[in-house]
């Protein structure tokens, strides 16, 4: 691959899905870029690229993005942030809501790769709701069966990836034993079910995560989250595209709602709009008002 042809395919690349290739990674692209020529059947790498941006090339594009996306992921990833957002955030976002009897509860998983995170997302938010529910209702008010998200509350968890296999797989719910390794029995117990040498996300919590396509370059991502993961996603970005992806996320964020970052991505130095909470070495960003 000539140098022309692959600064002609960097570029396409970053203006697309916003993926910055530097030095360091360029020799993960230039094989990707070989193994999705060798797919098409083609003869130079110019050709290839004259295919990515023909009217017929919108499906081969997709397919080239997601062979550059690491779908690597589990369910539980990094305790400590898992633990903040479980005990505190969550917790004061629902005293907040209780008190404003706002019941709904809106978070969204971008970059959800094969869903392990938004289904942690949902086990750890039904433990909260069932907890919170406990300590808060009268007992007259209990419901004798519990349901997974007790009412008056709901909860929509939105998933989303630029990978279409991913999704596919996430929505499926089917996971191995070596991919349940972090799950232990009291969530296995409630939230999946064994079958034969798979475990699968039970229906119930199935029905509290909505898997979708999302491309995080675009204006177009949904509003009005209480809670944002986006975690290892931006190490994927150079730093004017993740400046314009952490604007993006403010935006998508309720006032007072919190964005999950991966453990090592950091707002400092991309956005003051944020107040960062550490705890137990988790760590979340709170989104403040600012004054126009």
């Amino acid at each position: 691959m000539s140098e022309p042809e692959l600064k002609l395919l960097q570029t396409l690349v970053y203006r697309e899905c916003g993926m910055f290739f530097d030095e360091r990674r360029e020799h993960f692209l230039r094989d990707r870029l070989q193994r999705r020529l060798r797919a098409c059947r083609l003869e130079s790498f110019y050709s290839y690229y004259r295919l990515l941006t023909s009217r017929e090339g919108r499906t081969e594009l997709a397919a080239l993005l997601e062979n550059l996306t690491i779908n690597e992921t589990s369910f539980f990833r990094n305790k400590p942030q898992l633990d903040l957002f479980h005990k505190v955030t969550l917790e004061e976002l629902l005293q907040r809501k209780h008190s404003a009897r706002d019941w709904n509860l809106r978070l969204w998983s971008a970059g959800c790769s094969t869903g392990q995170e938004p289904y942690t997302m949902a086990m750890l938010v039904c433990d909260a709701l069932a907890y919170f529910t406990l300590r808060n209702a009268p007992e007259r008010d209990l419901p004798f069966a519990k349901p997974l998200v007790p009412p008056p509350w709901k909860v929509e968890i939105l998933a989303s990836d630029i990978s279409y296999s991913a999704l596919r797989t996430a929505q499926e719910g089917n996971y191995s034993e070596q991919q349940m390794e972090p799950v232990d029995y009291m969530y296995r117990l409630r939230y999946f079910d064994k079958i034969g040498e798979h475990y699968s996300v039970k229906q119930p919590v199935k029905q509290v995560v909505k898997f979708d396509f999302h491309n995080l370059k675009t204006e177009y991502l949904p509003q009005g989250n209480d809670v944002i993961f986006c975690r290892n996603v931006m190490i994927y970005f150079d730093e004017p595209e993740q400046k314009r992806l952490v604007e993006k996320l403010y935006r998508c964020v309720t006032t007072g709602g919190y964005l999950f970052v991966g453990h090592a991505e950091t707002l400092f130095g991309l956005s003051d709009k944020f107040r960062m909470i550490h705890q137990n070495n988790g760590t979340a960003y709170q989104r403040d008002e600012v004054q126009e």
